[in-house]
């Protein structure tokens, strides 16, 4: 069975996992809920990602490498925002998904989310179209080279006031890091086990 049958399997009926459960319920309750797709696509036969590098100038994580994604609106189920955000922000129409399942919740304590990743699958070819509003550019990177030696190391940084470990992909192209490189990592434990 393929990576991408394996998710598949793996993610089908999953409910996502709340964010840990050793945060506080004050911090839980100030955190703003917001969804991402973790779009996967096939091409040459190797299972990879579709990320995101968004603008400099903007006010929430600029020019960090991300998934599609945004706040939930009011009422909006957070796949419903998922989907909502690629069509916005690459072009994607919510049709076009193969939706295979829900990540775990993410802490994003930088700007006090907490992000519900979908990892849906995606057509390729397809005329993705960058939002020039949000995005400078989209990046597509093979899952094995997410996990070759060297590229993903784990780091302590000083974030609200706690020590926080954060992981780390050093890429040629970019470096991706905090919420987006966590759910990677699970992504890739999903992708890789037996």
């Amino acid at each position: 069975m393929g990576g991408i049958d394996r998710l598949r399997a793996r993610l089908k009926g999953r409910a996502p996992v709340p964010i840990r459960p050793d945060a506080s319920r004050a911090l839980r309750e100030e955190l703003r809920h917001a969804a991402a797709l973790v779009p996967l696509l096939e091409h040459d036969g190797e299972a990879r990602v579709l990320l995101t590098r968004r603008r400099v100038d903007l006010r929430h994580h600029a020019g960090q490498v991300s998934f599609p994604g945004g706040l939930v609106d009011p009422g909006e189920e957070t796949l419903a925002a998922a989907l909502r955000e690629a069509r916005e922000e690459i072009g994607l129409e919510p049709g076009a998904v193969e939706v295979l399942g829900p990540l775990d919740e993410v802490l994003v304590l930088t700007s006090g989310f907490r992000l519900t990743p979908w990892v849906g699958v995606v057509p390729y070819p397809y005329p993705y179209v960058a939002s020039p509003d949000e995005v400078e550019s989209l990046l597509i990177v093979p899952l094995p080279e997410l996990l070759r030696p060297g590229v993903h190391r784990v780091e302590e940084r000083e974030l609200r006031g706690g020590r926080r470990q954060v992981h780390v992909y050093d890429l040629p192209e970019a470096t991706v890091w905090g919420a987006t490189a966590r759910a990677l990592n699970q992504l890739l434990a999903f992708w890789s086990a037996p």
